[in-house]
């Protein structure tokens, strides 16, 4: 089966990649000329664990290619995936513009029956005007040829993205036509062969099925966080109380972790696009509205107990363990240590930082503001104040006699509870964590 996937950022390369490792022949295509020619030479725009392995095998065996424009392709695919960005507008709503670009590439140039496939989140209702966009370009030509639009959002965990497309929890595919659909299930059928969990749905549903998803895990998130807050003014333990609700069979144990809140390219964003499409049409939510300022609030925690436990930071050294929003990522988009980094600057402290990957993109987002160290220990020396901030496996077991001995300062804030309290304190350190006196 050839496809094309248009877009290589995060979805788009990862869901080509997988697509062409189960055998199809896969096509993507990216406006930017110097991206696709690093992928033509093996060299990765994001970093993701298993990638360039696959990536580089899969072109080696001709499965896979990259190419600026999908014009050269369409003849020769069944399948176009929109994967392109919806980058939020300042009022919050998803931009489509990318989207709606491809769309009418799509009317101007296709000359036989192609699918063309929303594989980008997109607000309710984005399909009617891909669909509107294609037909124009179509009437613009004066030919009727068929095509049918779908929506296919992905649930890909960064990390973890390669292991979730193949074999996912789920598909969800929104269609109009039966004729896509069969296509749609001979594309997923090879993934899916023992148990075929495709859930076919109308495009509407679809479409809110993605945004639903990321605003209820971003929801749990938020609900710890203010459960965590709660926790530490009345005496009680975040991880005992997430442990009491947690067996309970209707609630379960995933994303009950308290933390320095989520970051990412999907909750932050997904929730912003739910709250203004609810306003779209005339409808208020309360309760995601009250995650997103949940979740902004806890960005800070880290900070506001580094200086409770130091006071004035004006010539302190804090050492930032982690950069991005979360393990196995380089992302750093709405990641709680920016924030955090931020008012550390604005406070007079200087901040030495690592991350196993996130290095290159901080200096890219903040340049020298910061000391960049070479492993943990570096980072540490002479340091007032030692903060987690992303719980890389990495970090887990430190050598702590030697971090105590290199820094200057004795405050570990953890912001994201995974360390030992007693072993801290009893190596002499001041240790605090979320949710927890």
């Amino acid at each position: 089966m050839n496809i094309a996937i248009v877009g290589t950022g995060y979805v788009g390369l990862v869901s080509g990649t997988c697509f062409a490792e189960m055998g199809a022949r896969v096509t993507c295509v990216d406006v930017d000329a110097q991206k696709i020619q690093k992928l033509k030479e093996g060299i990765m725009p994001i970093y993701e664990p298993g990638l360039e392995e696959l990536v580089k095998r899969n072109v080696e065996y001709g499965r896979l290619q990259f190419t600026t424009d999908l014009t050269e392709v369409l003849d020769d695919v069944e399948v176009v995936f929109s994967a392109v960005g919806t980058p939020p507008d300042e009022d919050g709503s998803a931009d489509l513009k990318y989207v709606l670009a491809v769309a009418r590439q799509f009317g101007q140039h296709i000359n036989k029956y192609t699918i063309l496939v929303t594989k980008s989140t997109v607000p309710v209702g984005t399909a009617k005007k891909v669909k509107a966009a294609i037909q124009e370009e179509l009437d613009k030509r004066g030919v009727d040829i068929p095509f049918d639009v779908a929506s296919n959002p992905e649930f890909l965990k960064e990390g973890a993205a390669i292991k979730d497309f193949m074999s996912p929890d789920r598909v969800v595919v929104g269609t109009e036509s039966e004729k896509a659909r069969e296509v749609m299930t001979r594309l997923y059928k090879p993934f899916l062969i023992n148990n075929f969990r495709v859930i076919f749905m109308d495009i509407p549903s679809a479409e809110m099925t993605k945004y639903a998803a990321n605003a209820m895990l971003a929801t749990r998130i938020s609900f710890m966080n203010d459960i965590a807050n709660l926790c530490e003014r009345v005496g009680a333990n975040v991880d005992s109380v997430r442990k009491g609700i947690g067996t309970d069979a209707r609630i379960g144990t995933k994303f009950l972790y308290a933390g320095c809140g989520y970051g990412g390219s999907c909750f932050p964003k997904d929730v912003k696009a739910l709250l203004h499409t609810g306003l779209d049409n005339g409808y208020h939510m309360e309760v995601i509205e009250a995650v997103e300022r949940v979740n902004e609030r806890q960005k800070t925690i880290v900070y506001d107990k580094i200086v409770r436990a130091v006071g004035s930071l004006q010539g302190k050294t804090v050492a930032i363990l982690g950069l991005a929003f979360k393990p196995e990522t380089d992302d750093m988009r709405e990641a709680p240590a920016l924030i955090v980094i931020d008012r550390l600057l604005q406070a007079g402290a200087s901040v030495r930082v690592f991350d196993p990957v996130a290095m290159d993109e901080c200096r890219r987002r903040i340049g020298d503001a910061v000391t960049y160290c070479a492993n943990i220990y570096d980072c540490a020396n002479d340091a007032d104040v030692l903060a987690l901030m992303t719980e890389w496996r990495q970090f887990r077991l430190p050598t702590w006699d030697v971090i105590r001995k290199v820094m200057r300062g004795n405050v570990i804030v953890d912001g994201r509870n995974i360390y030992d309290r007693q072993e801290l304190e009893a190596l002499g350190f001041v240790y605090t964590r979320i949710g927890e006196q």
